[in-house]
């Protein structure tokens, strides 16, 4: 029968791949085709804080093929926070909230993948399969909007993971956020990459026109062959350009993310990605060049060699052009863009590109003017 062999290994993270290898994975942790049909990553190692490596193997009895498929499952997340901090310097937020932890759209390239290390589980097919709504998000965001000391700033969400992914058909979390945010007259940056948020074009239309919301959503690439690979679950270039076009006629400010730019797989779009976007009535655009961080850069390596092997070692050589030779490069300023000659040409094309187009002539920028702490059910009245 199929078994799992079981192997001690030291908890730490995974290690850099030497200068000038750009040899194959090993096959030996790959997940039957089968087993993840309509997934993106193609193994699902143990997290790198665990003790203990569980590996698939076929003992001669009986073929792995008898191994249940991947099935997504959804868990209570009971967080007492929902706003998330940070410090960083190079991106335009200091909080965000993620009413998910995991995605089941499937990116490979997902930089939120290695957070699922720290929940015991893998950065590959669990990430993806295994997710977690927070149901409580709602009322914790009231309760911290009310508190005393809170300075209202624009909210990110969808920095992480996507909040309009498919399961939030079924829970709407994302739309109670929202529901909240209009009454506290609170702005919020919504990323995402899916058409689902037109469901909530009504209550963004409201918020739009006070100023207090604004839309980007990621087209990596307009081939639906193309998209299918890197993103199996999220919704076709096609509908994401229609829900562009639906949202800026709705009067909601709106941006396109070429997201990531992939060397040699999706980079000759990018033109092509903006005046699309142009065309429906996008009035802003941003890029992020491919970030490999953490367990990212092996299941990306799987994926390529899976489905591009006569441009793995291309894609490699040209990733660490831009990274000063490695796979990854996490120094502030430089991990979304990149450096080097093909990071520049890229960035000139970009800028070109948005020129031509009248893309970022105007930056939108909410205001606060309209926020008044809510009341939580929870909090008792005053007594004057």
């Amino acid at each position: 029968m199929a078994r799992s062999s079981l192997a001690l290994r030291p908890s730490v993270s995974p290690s850099p791949a030497p200068a000038g290898e750009f040899g194959p994975p090993s096959a030996g942790t790959l997940v039957d085709r089968e087993r993840r049909r309509g997934r993106g990553a193609q193994s699902n190692a143990s997290g790198r804080y665990e003790p203990l490596a569980r590996v698939a193997f076929d003992d001669g009895w009986q073929s792995l093929e008898d191994l249940p498929p991947f099935s997504t499952s959804v868990s209570v997340d009971a967080s007492r926070k929902v706003i998330t901090r940070n410090e960083s310097p190079d991106i335009g937020f200091d909080r965000s909230i993620n009413p998910y932890r995991g995605c089941e759209h499937g990116c490979v390239y997902c930089f939120a993948r290695p957070t699922h290390a720290y929940l015991g589980l893998s950065p590959g097919l669990d990430f993806e399969s295994k997710l977690f709504v927070k149901p409580d998000a709602p009322a914790l965001l009231e309760r911290e909007l009310s508190a005393p000391n809170y300075t209202p700033r624009t909210i990110a969400i969808g920095t992480n993971t996507d909040p309009y992914q498919p399961i939030e058909r079924r829970y709407e979390i994302m739309r109670q956020i929202l529901e909240v945010l209009e009454q506290a007259g609170h702005p919020v940056g919504i990323v995402t990459k899916s058409a689902l948020v037109l469901r909530d074009l009504e209550i963004l239309a409201r918020m739009a026109k006070r100023n207090l919301v604004k839309v980007a959503i990621s087209v990596t690439t307009l081939d639906p062959k193309l998209a299918r690979i890197m993103e199996p679950r999220a919704p076709t270039p096609s509908r994401r350009i229609e829900a562009l076009r639906q949202l800026s006629a709705a009067g909601v400010p709106t941006a396109v993310m070429v997201a990531p730019i992939v060397p040699a797989i999706n980079d000759a779009e990018i033109e092509r990605i903006l005046d699309a976007a142009a065309a429906v009535g996008v009035s802003g655009a941003g890029y992020v060049m491919l970030r490999l961080p953490l367990e990212v850069r092996d299941l990306f390596r799987e994926w390529l060699m899976a489905n591009y092997p006569d441009r793995y070692r291309h894609v490699f050589k040209l990733i660490r052009e831009m990274r000063g030779g490695k796979d990854y490069d996490s120094t502030w300023g430089q991990r979304m863009k990149g450096s080097g000659p093909y990071a520049w040409m890229i960035g000139r094309r970009f800028e070109v590109a948005c020129e031509k187009l009248g893309l970022n002539e105007e930056k939108v920028k909410l205001t606060t003017e309209h926020f008044r702490p809510p009341r939580p059910s929870a909090v008792q009245l005053d007594l004057f």
